[in-house]
């Protein structure tokens, strides 16, 4: 009896022990399942890191991944403009989102490049001094310094200084800082100097216009990359007050005439078949507007001959006469450094080829040496 009353025992502690190792094993699984199905693997992350492209910010609008694909995988055709309209030229953000002054900065991607949008919420108290300037220093990806007094690269601006007074790296305003933004990481990118202060200046013009007939702006700029190129194609900038009264949405290509760039790495290889189509003449004279004053003397100067303002205009001004001058400077300073490596190479080869002699006839000479020893040995032996 009171064996059987100990095996009734067993089992019941074995039943139960059974029956909570089937539920802790059931719990477990159940949350394992929940935690490894999203991130199934370390590659499977990479593959979405890598297929990633900017979505438009929840609310705001602005580029949408297949628009950012399409830029991405576009070309620039020779000898057109140096920017394309984007939906009509009509911005795609919604004017109703602006609540407070501020930029939202995203966050460097995996390659350290500013492959998303940064979106600002602007007004007139963001127009910034142009004297608060400072160098620059930060160094964006495919970047390269300029040589031969020729200026091909620039660090440029997603949100532009002239328009971020006041907004901190954070992208909060601050009355504090008078300055705009300045050596921030997350709002630089490599642009050539012709899609920076030709092309994009204009547009952030209509802006700084905008904001000084104190409208609200949102402004976005997004840099377009393809794959793990460290250049990118280009920018899509698109803006839109919330009056309407402004609404532009554009891609500027990342080109510079005389030029071909190799987007993987950022070099610049000359090319003087490589142009870009003048600006329309509506762009042509909102941008000489915007430089009017520096420009007022040249002109008074020439404008009674007009026979020698068209030549100095062409002189001065023309993209093929410009793309030449650069060439030929460029094609100067690389033969200046091929002949200052070619020089350094000879010294380094000629003191190679002294040491080489120098051994020889050491060698030669501990040979005779040897040779007369062995033969004044075997004379007396």
């Amino acid at each position: 009896m009171n064996q059987n009353n100990r095996i009734k025992t067993w089992l019941k502690k074995a039943g139960l022990s059974l029956v909570a190792t089937i539920a802790v094993t059931t719990v477990l699984t159940g949350c394992s399942n929940k935690l490894t199905k999203p991130y199934q693997s370390q590659a499977y992350q990479q593959d979405n890191v890598q297929k990633a492209s900017p979505a438009p910010q929840k609310g705001i609008g602005g580029i949408t991944k297949s628009q950012y694909q399409e830029l991405a995988n576009s070309k620039f055709k020779n000898g057109t403009y140096g920017y394309i309209a984007i939906n009509n030229n009509k911005s795609t953000l919604n004017p109703k989102s602006w609540k407070t002054n501020k930029v939202i900065y995203q966050n460097l991607d995996r390659l350290n490049r500013t492959s998303s949008s940064n979106t600002g919420f602007l007004e007139k108290r963001n127009l910034a001094n142009g004297s608060l300037r400072v160098r620059q220093y930060i160094n964006p990806t495919g970047w390269h310094y300029n040589h031969g007094g020729n200026q091909i690269y620039n660090r440029g601006h997603l949100i532009a200084y002239s328009v971020s007074a006041g907004i901190d790296k954070n992208g909060q305003y601050n009355p504090q800082n008078e300055s705009g933004d300045q050596n921030n990481p997350k709002n630089l990118f490599t642009q050539t100097a012709y899609s920076n202060q030709q092309l994009q200046t204009i547009y952030e013009t209509k802006i700084r216009n905008a904001l000084k007939a104190n409208k609200k702006v949102i402004y976005q700029a997004t840099p377009v990359f393809k794959g793990s190129d460290k250049m990118a194609v280009g920018i899509n900038l698109q803006a839109i007050s919330t009056d309407k009264s402004l609404n532009f949405n554009v891609f500027i290509y990342n080109v510079q005439p005389g030029y071909r760039f190799n987007l993987a790495n950022g070099r610049a290889k000359r090319d003087l078949d490589m142009r870009v189509k003048q600006l329309p003449p509506a762009l042509q004279s909102h941008y000489s507007n915007d430089h009017q004053k520096q420009n007022k003397s040249d002109f008074n100067r020439f404008s009674r001959k007009h026979n020698l303002y068209r030549q100095y205009n062409d002189k001065n001004n023309h993209v093929d006469s410009r793309a030449r001058r650069d060439a030929k400077a460029f094609e100067h300073q690389e033969w200046e450094e091929a002949k200052k490596f070619g020089k350094k190479q000879w010294q380094t080869g000629k003191s190679y080829l002294n040491k080489a002699q120098k051994w020889l006839k050491s060698d030669y000479d501990r040979q005779k040496q040897e040779n007369n020893r062995r033969n004044e040995y075997g004379r007396y032996k």
